[in-house]
């Protein structure tokens, strides 16, 4: 049955890494959230004012004055959409080149299954797997809200931050898996979700420090995701719908590429 069901197959093949990265993303997440109360106490708000502007912005710590803003810089600006970038690039990596690199491809495609059903239902798989860390990371959240005291966040706030944490991961896994279906290369796939990766994070909060480089802020995924403060203001219509655009585009992109081109099985 499995072997019949990609998407089935594909989530059963990832259960370990997936619970792995769960873990690991909700753990870290948990971890700097419950470090807001300390945040608030003189000895640290006099730490924090030492330090120059620019290297605060670099780290996308913008606002560490309220528990909105100290969430969307320290938890939902730096360590976890990076973390969630890497889980992506990886599972979008593995959704097709990694089985075609090891020989295993044509196996799977022995089945009664199109190439370009297997190549969306594996995206699929990853998509849900995204989902899951989302989602568990914006539980974790609301139930720490309580003891951690994030006043003037609600259950609405976290859930703008999920949709756009689970769209911001959705795109970095399009982009491996769209270079991985089209070249059949999780070096390929790798090297160029994590050069995009590093590069939009500079362009997000390094670059636009430069006098004159304010704009390639609007090129950057990261920006889409964390820009127009989704945990006071709810979902941000423009940056959702620049990530799920690119999604989409990404992944036709891929499977048009997959069921085209000649597999090295």
């Amino acid at each position: 049955m499995l072997l019949r069901d990609p998407f089935t197959k594909a989530l059963h093949d990832a259960r370990r890494s997936l619970l792995g990265w769960t873990v690991a993303i909700v753990a870290v997440g948990a971890m700097y959230a419950s470090f807001w109360p300390t945040v608030q106490t003189p000895e640290m708000k006099e730490a924090l004012a030492a330090y120059p502007e620019g290297v605060l912005e670099a780290f996308n710590y913008s606002d560490l004055t309220t528990a909105a803003g100290y969430l969307g810089s320290a938890v939902y600006g730096l360590l976890v959409p990076l973390l969630v970038a890497v889980f992506a690039i990886a599972a979008g990596t593995r959704a097709v080149a990694g089985d075609e690199e090891a020989g295993t491809l044509d196996l799977v495609l022995a089945h009664p299954v199109s190439r370009a059903r297997l190549a969306l239902l594996r995206f699929a798989a990853v998509a849900a797997g995204i989902v899951a860390v989302a989602v568990l990371l914006g539980l974790a959240m609301v139930a720490l809200s309580g003891p951690a005291q994030f006043d003037g966040i609600g259950a609405g706030g976290f859930a703008a931050m999920t949709v756009h944490l689970t769209l911001f991961g959705l795109t970095f896994a399009a982009l491996a898996f769209a270079v991985g279906a089209a070249t059949g290369r999780r070096a390929a796939a790798l090297g160029t979700g994590a050069a995009v990766a590093v590069l939009g994070y500079l362009a997000n909060s390094v670059f636009p420090q430069v006098e004159g480089l304010t704009w390639v802020r609007e090129l950057s995924p990261f920006h889409w995701y964390l820009g127009g403060s989704p945990l006071v203001d709810g979902v941000q219509p423009a940056g959702a719908l620049l990530l799920i655009g690119t999604t989409v585009l990404l992944v036709a992109a891929g499977t048009v590429a997959f069921d085209r081109r000649d597999l090295a099985v």
